[in-house]
């Protein structure tokens, strides 16, 4: 292990491997630490897997349900949601290997084991063995990510009760599945079961599904989940969990009336809780809010100057992605490099159900109560060629104005590969373009990129196609 080390990383995933990454290429002397595996939760069990689970299941969901659309029938159709399974292991291994190369390409020493800070400028690393490493390091970096959040009252015994983890694990399918939260991890395995034939219910304490979008976005969402038979209890709040002989049992309560669903599985996807605890942070002075999140400047320092904290620990946005561009700042500041401060606001948000949803900035209520005069331009996929062709055309895309000075407040859009259609305008924004811009930038036809130039066009008041 080097000596004299500029930077300690603490937390391998998608934020901590990159603060790594950008500290070694300006220069500074890294080591990283994590007590599981290269890539975090997101390539190992998280972002990653789930990805190549949705694309099977989009593939089974057209062999089920959509044959005669596209003139093809089965007398007999098998899914083996194993081999699904097995294919998104495949993928993820093939990244978390690219991590461990990325290490060794930039001098980047890895040691694996738990980690707890025992002065500002020092870590202990305990492997599975026992055996302890000390790191001193000028600097110190926590990117140590988020853990399932889970009532103590819910018994979660990994089989009939799961989080995250376990479904996607899991080879086998349930028949019949109960999921609690419909934030991204829960609409998203909603789609994955839904498309194999599972019978599900999504229960949201909330008023809508996907409750931190904008209100339409929920709206078209439930609308087109209806249409595949998944179930949606919205306005319910969850009252207990059990696990039975046969699967669960979960009772709800919405306005005074109690109710009793029953199942296979349940899953539990109601939000996540920083994993702070145990590192010695407090100890050595670091400050942590009262619901464990460690709380940091705009540099990414915490209240220690010279220990930083990135990604979902922080819980600015829990997203790989905006980890990712934390850890790029995080690492510039310690070297005194030029950089940026982050807009979390603007950040963009994906989520990859079916259809997807994908947006970013201010929802046009958000708009409306910060006083803005908006303009909205939107424009539906059901006119957009691509999608027709594809056969996936629900949904649509919306851009909110600002009237006065032509400013992008937000984007938000639910339809066919809109989580890629989404940086054209976090690039737009960020580059302080108008809607006049992407109206005018010449786009590719047919593509469903077009979606976007209608939307600019109807906000500028001058609509082509509708």
């Amino acid at each position: 292990m080097p000596e004299n080390l500029d930077v300690v990383v603490i937390g391998a995933g998608p934020a901590g491997y990159v603060a790594a990454i950008r500290a070694a290429q300006l220069k500074q002397k890294v080591a990283i630490v994590d007590k599981q595996w290269l890539g975090g939760v997101c390539l190992n069990v998280g972002c990653i897997p789930s990805k190549s689970l949705l694309k099977n299941a989009e593939v089974a969901h057209i062999l089920r349900e959509r044959g005669k659309d596209f003139g093809f029938s089965f007398d007999n159709l098998k899914l083996d949601y194993s081999v699904a399974v097995k294919r998104s292991r495949q993928n993820s291994d093939r990244l978390t290997k690219g991590v461990g190369f990325l290490m060794r390409k930039n001098n980047i020493a890895v040691t694996m084991g738990e980690a707890h800070l025992t002065t500002p400028t020092a870590v202990s690393v305990k492997d599975k063995e026992g055996k302890l490493t000390e790191l001193s390091a000028k600097n110190i970096i926590v990117a140590t990510g988020a853990s399932a959040a889970v009532p103590g009252a819910w018994k979660m015994d990994g089989e009939k009760v799961v989080t995250y983890l376990e479904a996607i694990l899991q080879e086998k399918l349930p028949k019949s599945v109960i999921v609690i939260g419909s934030g991204a991890i829960g609409v998203e395995f909603a789609t994955v079961w839904s498309s194999y034939g599972v019978d599900v219910t999504i229960v949201e304490m909330l008023p809508r599904l996907v409750p931190l979008e904008d209100e339409e976005v929920s709206k078209e969402l439930e609308k087109e989940f209806k249409k595949r038979g998944i179930k949606c209890l919205t306005g319910n709040k969850v009252e207990s969990v059990e696990a039975t002989a046969t699967g669960v049992k979960v009772k709800v309560s919405a306005e005074g009336k109690e109710t009793t669903l029953e199942a296979e599985q349940a899953l539990v996807a109601i939000g996540f809780r920083p994993n702070s605890k145990g590192l010695g942070l407090e100890e050595v002075g670091v400050k942590i809010s009262e619901r464990g999140f460690v709380e940091i400047n705009e540099k990414m320092q915490t209240s220690i100057p010279n220990i930083y904290a990135i990604g979902d620990v922080t819980g600015k946005l829990m997203l790989a992605h905006v980890g990712s561009a934390m850890g790029i700042v995080a690492a510039e500041n310690i070297a005194g490099a030029e950089t940026i401060t982050l807009d979390y606001e603007m950040m963009p948000r994906a989520t990859y159900c079916q259809p997807q949803i994908a947006s970013f900035g201010l929802t046009e209520a958000q708009a409306k109560e910060r006083g803005y005069n908006i303009k909205i331009g939107r424009f539906p996929f059901q006119a957009n060629g691509k999608a027709l062709g594809l056969g996936d055309y629900a949904g649509w895309a919306k851009i909110v104005m600002d009237e006065k000075y032509g400013e992008i407040l937000g984007a938000h859009m639910i339809g066919p590969e809109v989580t890629e259609l989404l940086p054209e305008l976090t690039l737009a924004h960020l580059m302080e373009l108008t809607p006049h811009e992407i109206a005018r930038n010449v786009h590719a036809h047919p593509t469903l990129s077009e979606v976007l130039m209608e939307a600019a066009h109807g906000a500028e008041g001058t609509p082509i196609h509708i």
